[in-house]
């Protein structure tokens, strides 16, 4: 089985004990560029079909953006709270799609400078 497929299917046994909320360490590190977009559209999809609320740890800023209602962004050791951002864009559909949106650009910008700085 692809990694694709054993990441999908662990995530449906995940959902499939309707757990409150959902804890995801890295979900797509080990996939390449175009599995990685594949397998977050999937569970965007599911997890909002789902209505289940997710954690998401990512150092991906692109990824945070196009998957999250909301991102915190942690100091670095000890981690405290940094900021915090609601992600409001245009037209909110797929991970792929929400990269499209005029505000993305803003929110990458914001984000950049707050983990570089």
């Amino acid at each position: 089985m692809c990694l694709y497929h054993t990441q999908r299917v662990a995530l449906i046994r995940t959902i499939a004990i309707k757990p409150d909320i959902i804890f995801l360490d890295e979900p797509f590190s080990a996939l390449d560029y175009q599995t990685r977009l594949k397998v977050s559209e999937d569970i965007y999809k599911i997890i909002k079909e789902e209505e289940i609320t997710v954690i998401m740890v990512t150092h991906n800023i692109s990824e945070a953006i196009t998957l999250s209602d909301r991102i915190v962004v942690l100091t670095k050791r000890p981690a405290k709270v940094k900021n915090i951002y609601e992600i409001n864009l245009s037209n909110k559909s797929t991970p792929i799609n929400n990269r499209q949106a005029p505000e993305f650009s803003k929110y990458y910008d914001l984000l950049w400078k707050d983990i570089d700085g």
